[in-house]
């Protein structure tokens, strides 16, 4: 099995569901006492975040090389970017080290083309929602069209995103509006929702939406048992 490098802490939150998907489908599929072999390195949100909304991308693309380069040098074959968002820095990784990135829009495509959809409604920060990198890639690789909620709607995701499921909150009002939201992105013609922040699937399950639904974080987790395991 190849050991999978994971870039985690955006929040940590999430990462810890990365570990836990990637664990639980590595025992799945070869049973016994096995799980994955990985590597983990947790860069500091606080700092993260604070230079995203200040819009300074270029030093978080260096805090993103240096850690694919902390991850190469302890022997992971690939890198897995556990975030949405900060793919929209994915080439200073791929420029950083020789060994590759294992894209989340790249897991989500394919999911999103297996089942037949064309149109698909897109939550996530609302640098993912509004910003080209994520719907483009879609676009272009596997012919997908997204929709995106609102400006008010969009506001509501990102300040949930944020505020709330970062800390690990959830809360049921902000469920609903969620699920709110979701059924508005429906009526616009969406045939499915990408939960397109690894955070969102700790508030929203397919239970509680009205499109089926395309977790982020559980497909590029498996994506990434997949890989190592090929």
């Amino acid at each position: 099995m190849k050991t999978i490098g994971l870039i985690g802490g955006m929040s940590w939150e999430s990462s810890a569901e990365y570990y836990r998907l990637i664990n639980q489908e590595t025992k799945r599929r070869l049973d016994g006492q096995h799980n994955a072999r990985s590597l983990m390195l947790t860069v500091d949100f606080a700092e993260v975040e604070h230079l995203q909304h200040a819009g300074e991308w270029s030093p978080l693309g260096a805090i993103l090389a240096d850690a694919a380069r902390q991850l190469e040098r302890g022997g992971a074959d690939f890198v897995v970017l556990c975030t949405n968002t900060m793919h929209k820095l994915a080439d200073s990784i791929t420029g950083a080290v020789g060994i590759p990135l294992l894209h989340i829009v790249d897991a989500v495509g394919l999911a999103v083309q297996h089942s037949g959809q064309r149109r698909v409604g897109l939550l996530g920060t609302r640098f993912t929602m509004e910003q080209p990198f994520y719907s483009a890639r879609l676009k272009e690789k596997f012919g997908i069209e997204t929709v995106i909620p609102s400006p008010a709607d969009r506001t509501v995701v990102h300040r949930v995103i944020y505020d709330e499921l970062c800390h690990g909150v959830t809360r049921g009002e902000s469920r609903g509006a969620f699920q709110e939201i979701i059924a508005g992105l429906r009526d616009a013609g969406a045939e499915a929702v990408i939960l397109g922040c690894t955070e969102i699937g700790l508030l929203v399950s397919q239970g509680d939406s009205a499109l089926p639904v395309h977790d982020s974080t559980k497909l590029h987790a498996l994506a990434a048992v997949e890989f190592a395991l090929t």
